[in-house]
């Protein structure tokens, strides 16, 4: 089964899927789910320094996933959620498969499940 948008888009994903692979990264951006951040407050929850919270920024920015506004001396954050649909996409594929594949597991476990119960008898013995 061969999926073209799947094969097509992986290359834009690459950084993306890099992106939340770390921990870390993805708890930022699920800090930013709830409104923007400067780069002090996305470094707070975590024993780190600014300077390295600032090379995670840098990761999530260059995969698309947030934008960065100078205002003044403050860096602010925003989440840009238009590369996490793109996953949802790709994933979803992935998804439809394991759902085909747990749907035919399920009729097999029920097949041989009603095929048990026709093979006893009354009192709960094999026949």
């Amino acid at each position: 089964m061969f999926n073209h948008m799947v094969e097509s888009d992986a290359p834009q994903l690459d950084p993306v899927f890099h992106a939340l692979s770390d921990r870390t990264r993805r708890r930022m951006l699920r800090a930013l789910a709830d409104g923007d951040r400067t780069v002090g407050e996305l470094a707070d929850p975590f024993e780190m320094s600014l300077a390295a919270a600032s090379k995670h920024i840098k990761v999530l920015e260059q995969a698309g996933l947030i934008q960065r506004e100078v205002r003044g001396r403050v860096h602010v954050c925003r989440l840009d959620p238009g590369p996490l649909a793109s996953v949802q996409e790709w994933l979803a594929f992935y998804e439809r498969f394991w759902t085909g594949r747990l749907d035919v597991l399920d009729r097999l476990l029920r097949a041989t499940d009603a095929g048990k119960t026709k093979t006893r008898s009354p009192r709960g013995s094999e026949s």
